[in-house]
């Protein structure tokens, strides 16, 4: 299934190879590797398998010391890094690695390793920065480097950049170069940060697990289901698209790699029905891009986000249920208005997968139900479950006759897992580093003096004041630039390490601080100038990329409500708060989410003028904001709009 000239579904399979390929090589970093064939090819395949194996063995059994476990997992990064990204995509040979590129490959892999194989004495010698010689400062010089060029390689200029201007201010200030070496080489204040040891303990399992539930057929089977239940309805296609989305994000770690996966498939069907290019494009990024907010799996930053809180990954799950909810919500909301506007049919039942034959693959769901049910109880450690998740995995696949697992399927996904690993854990290592630059130079306190001055510039309303709400809204512009182009994991890193403490010194829960930056971080992929997903959906509906952008930023307006409403009353992330108010919250987001998308759509049952729209979107923010005076408000605006609208329409029908 692909898009061929006429922008209909059809075309054969090495067709729709080509297109995804293409596009995903366009805007994903990761797609622009090498050309390995024949013996070469088997190699670099056997390195990415056995170190998939060997995360999988250290993270279970090793009891060496975190920082030789950690060191020895980057050297291997470097290892297959170097040997899956060419210096430039243009100058890609056949079975050709440069001599450059190998020594770079040889001597910043050899950093690490030697750290790893010199750490019991290195111990007893660098207790402080004041130890450093010429030969360390060496060794952290070009280990360094060698993962900034990684980084440029495989995740991106954003990130690269945000870790230079820091490393240059940390200098510029007149920080002596031997402690900031050992604080972001030998200590675990730096490139060892938390970022990279949750990578290596428990995030990489996650990785290769989600690399055996692809080779099962199960977004496949999510599609189907997606069709199956609302395939019929009005703008069926666009809200297979939401649901689909939704389900494959839950155990995918890219946006774009979602958007491209699943919109091949959602964004032809659309177009076919009757929607727009760029609203089938921004549908599908939208929903793509809400997938790393799904639990259980939130892009693998779950766990990080347990470790930044303080708190563990079972409440972080149940704490984004809510948001990821009302998000999802948002969009379906918005394109059911879209085809009610446009008239638009659904998919013929004929077309449609039937539940009765769905129901018989249910079994596909077993490995996530057992990941979920094992580190919510607490009975397994996390990267424990997800090992067992792997052998759920396999086991269930044995018994589908049309997608039976293979030693070659799961060869496969042993080496999808590890090159997947490669792009996560060189941007956590930067991430160590931006961290790093921001301790050693105290630039934190800094930040958070500058967004309390700018936002005591604001004089206050009445007994309102605005210094939360303008120091919010000065981070979320941060968040949104820092996170243009960068992974949902490495994404997190920077925001928890450079927004987070801004919220939480001024007064912000420390759950709802982390929840807030890291929303906002992750909209930056539909958020334009740098909307990758968003222009990945544009490429496959050949739509125009900045509308998509546009358009996708308007079917995410919850994700730019929501944050500010847990983090002025956390009550959403059931924070301080009982069942009872949890359920009003729930009830009255709802309808308010309503009201917001039938404004930005502007029609419900008829077309709504710009005052009402005006009105509708003051009456959804007031539902959406906790208060039985707001709540009251927005359901008066309401029904006002509904009597209005039904007075407009009989009156239509009367002409």
């Amino acid at each position: 299934m692909t898009i061929n000239k006429n922008n209909n579904i059809g075309g054969d399979a090495s067709s729709v190879t080509s297109d995804v390929q293409s596009i995903m090589k366009k805007y994903d970093k990761e797609s622009n590797t090498r050309l390995w064939t024949g013996n070469w090819s088997l190699a670099v395949r056997i390195i990415k398998v056995l170190f998939s194996l060997y995360c999988i063995v250290t993270t279970l059994f090793s009891t060496a010391a975190l920082e030789i476990r950690i060191t020895s997992f980057i050297g291997c990064v470097i290892l297959m890094g170097y040997l899956t990204y060419p210096i430039s995509k243009h100058k890609v040979r056949q079975n050709h690695m440069p001599w450059y590129d190998i020594l770079i490959m040889l001597v910043g892999a050899g950093c690490f390793f030697w750290y790893a194989l010199k750490y019991n004495s290195l111990v007893m010698i660098l207790t402080s920065a004041s130890k450093m010689t010429p030969v360390y400062m060496i060794v952290a010089v070009v280990g360094i480097l060698v993962l900034m060029e990684l980084c440029r390689r495989c995740v991106g200029i954003p990130i690269l950049c945000v870790a230079g201007a820091l490393l240059i201010y940390t200098f510029a200030i007149g920080t002596k170069p031997t402690r900031v070496l050992y604080t972001l080489f030998f200590s675990t204040s730096g490139v060892l940060n938390t970022p990279v040891q949750v990578c290596a303990k428990y995030i990489v399992v996650f990785i290769i697990f989600g690399a055996f539930l692809e080779r099962t057929g199960i977004a496949a089977f999510f599609i189907s289901l997606a069709n199956a239940l609302v395939g019929r309805f009005s703008g069926g296609p666009a809200k297979v698209a939401v649901i689909s989305s939704a389900l494959c994000g839950m155990v995918s770690g890219s946006s774009v790699g979602n958007t491209v996966t699943t919109g091949s498939v959602t964004i032809p069907m659309m177009k076919e029905t009757g929607y727009k290019p760029e609203f089938a494009g921004a549908v599908e990024a939208s929903a793509s891009t809400g997938g790393q907010i799904m639990p259980p799996i939130m892009g693998a930053a779950a766990f990080l986000m347990a470790e930044y809180m303080d708190i563990t990954y079972a409440e972080v799950a149940l704490k984004a249920i809510l948001p990821a909810v009302l998000y999802f919500l948002g969009i379906f909301i918005s394109v059911h208005l879209e085809a009610k506007k446009l008239g638009l049919k659904g998919i013929p039942a004929e077309q449609l997968p039937k539940i009765k034959k769905l129901i018989k693959k249910i079994y596909l769901l077993l490995p996530l139900v057992v990941l979920v049910w094992l580190v919510t109880s607490g009975t397994r450690t996390m990267q424990t479950a997800a090992t067992i998740a792997i052998g759920v995995t396999i086991l269930v696949n044995l018994f589908d006759k049309d997608n039976r697992i293979t030693i070659n399927k799961i060869l496969e996904a042993l080496e999808a897992g590890g090159n997947s690993t490669i792009t996560v854990a060189v941007a956590c290592c930067m991430a160590g580093i931006i961290s790093g630059c921001i301790t050693a130079t105290g630039l934190a306190s800094k930040l958070i003096a500058a967004v309390v001055s700018v936002s005591n510039m604001v004089p206050s309303i009445g007994s309102i004041d605005p210094t939360i709400f303008v120091a919010l809204f000065l981070t979320m512009l941060c968040c949104i630039v820092l996170g243009m182009g960068v992974p949902t994991t490495a994404n997190y890193c920077i925001m928890a390490s450079t927004c987070a403490p801004i919220l939480i010194a001024i007064g912000v829960p420390k759950v709802a601080a982390h929840f807030f930056v890291f929303y906002f971080g992750i909209v930056a992929d539909i958020t334009p100038p740098v909307a990758l997903a968003a222009y990945a959906g544009a490429a496959i509906a050949k739509a125009n990329p900045m509308k998509t952008g546009v358009q996708a930023t308007k079917l995410a307006i919850a994700a730019f409500i929501v944050p500010y409403v847990f983090a002025m009353n956390p009550a959403m992330l059931f924070v301080d708060t009982t069942a009872i108010e949890v359920i009003l919250i729930i009830i009255t987001s709802i309808i308010g989410l309503f009201c917001v998308a039938m404004a930005l759509e502007g029609y419900l049952m008829a077309k709504l003028p710009v005052w009402l729209r005006i009105v509708s979107i003051i009456g959804g923010l007031a539902l959406i904001i906790p208060g039985t005076v707001t709540d009251l408000i927005g359901l008066g605006v309401l029904a006002l709009v509904i009597i209005l609208q039904l007075i407009q329409k009989k009156n239509a029908k009367t002409a």
